[in-house]
């Protein structure tokens, strides 16, 4: 579900422990500007995920891994019974050796035939004959060579590797099973690169394109943003739901992230920066509108404001703000500290 409401970062810094708690019984927020952000939803997903498939059929005689182990590039994942193509790979050198031993032959044959011929000893058509049959016999060493490439590779088919570090998310397969190439064994992923996917809608995605600029917010804490390497935008729209799919390549390390996980992406849509408040913290007084701010030597004092748009529990502040100032969230703990200085002097 897409978050149409608009975002706009404001960085709270609580209290620093210079400011005792007995002192300001109340938190504090000190006022940065920000600029116009677009939440959407996005799920994470890894750059690298593959399923791995039998290249020759066999019966399975070992499975090394099994669902989150994890594996290194290389590691040999499970072994499919080798009997027979080591035999066909056997057969294969066998069969090289003897197309070598008559292609010697027929090199002999050519030479002993070549000289006759010189002496007019024999026809042209013995030498054509002599001449072909080395070519053949050179065919046939090439065929035996290619065969033996080709058995030695169905011999290392047997053994299934991994093609990339990661860990096992799916097993297909089970032990003695019988399987025929293409059929799927084991399904992984890598966690050294990871990406966001989001739809964005054709409302926004001419400002997302303009901009490319986004920061991701994992749900498990949303105080937390995770930064953003790039972003692809993809370059036509979903003709049923109108929105423009996205992949946002994250940086490589991050540890609290995984492959299937919900996450907010906050897209930058505009340069205009905003000074925002919480809603909560702004007071009405009759026909004044005012918040307390915290001044020198921590002396709280309520300021006339003057206040602009809404953009859901923020507020944005036109005058009687600047950045850097620090406000009071708690209204009603800021206006007894208020009540308490006075009575002190």
């Amino acid at each position: 579900m897409h978050i149409t409401k608009y975002l706009f970062l404001l960085i709270f810094i609580l209290s620093s422990s210079s400011i005792a708690d007995d002192v300001l019984p109340f938190s504090i927020a000190k006022l940065e500007p920000s600029v116009k952000e677009q939440i959407l939803d996005g799920t994470i997903e890894a750059v690298k995920k593959a399923t791995m498939s039998a290249q020759v059929s066999g019966r399975i005689t070992e499975i090394m891994f099994d669902v989150d182990d994890q594996v290194k590039k290389g590691d040999i994942i499970l072994r499919i019974r080798d009997t027979e193509y080591k035999a066909r790979l056997k057969n294969a050198k066998a069969a090289l050796k003897e197309a070598k031993a008559n292609l010697k032959d027929a090199q002999l044959e050519l030479k002993r035939v070549t000289g006759l011929y010189k002496d007019k000893m024999i026809s042209e058509s013995v030498y054509d004959k002599a001449k072909a049959q080395l070519k053949s016999s050179e065919a046939r060493v090439a065929a035996s060579e290619s065969k033996i490439t080709e058995a030695n590779e169905q011999l290392d088919n047997t053994k299934i590797r991994a093609p990339y570090s990661g860990i096992v998310v799916e097993r297909h397969i089970e032990l003695g099973e019988s399987i025929q190439p293409g059929k799927p064994v084991m399904t992984g992923f890598s966690l050294d690169q990871l990406r966001a996917v989001v739809d964005v809608p054709q409302s926004y995605v001419n400002a997302v394109r303009l901009h490319k600029t986004a920061r991701l917010i994992p749900l498990l804490d949303q105080k937390e943003t995770v930064s953003v390497k790039n972003m692809t935008i993809f370059p036509f729209a979903n003709p049923q739901s109108h929105t423009f799919h996205v992949r946002v390549n994250l940086n490589n390390d991050i540890t609290s992230l995984f492959p299937g996980m919900l996450v907010k992406i906050a897209f930058k849509i505009d340069e205009t920066k905003r000074l925002l408040i919480p809603q909560s913290a702004v007071v009405h007084r009759s026909e004044v509108i005012a918040i307390y701010v915290l001044e020198e030597n921590n002396l709280v004092k309520l300021r006339q404001i003057r206040l602009g748009n809404s953009f859901g529990d923020k507020i944005e502040v036109l005058a009687g703000l600047d950045a850097g100032e620090k406000i009071a969230i708690d209204p009603v703990k800021a206006g007894i500290k208020l009540k308490q200085q006075m009575e002190s002097k």
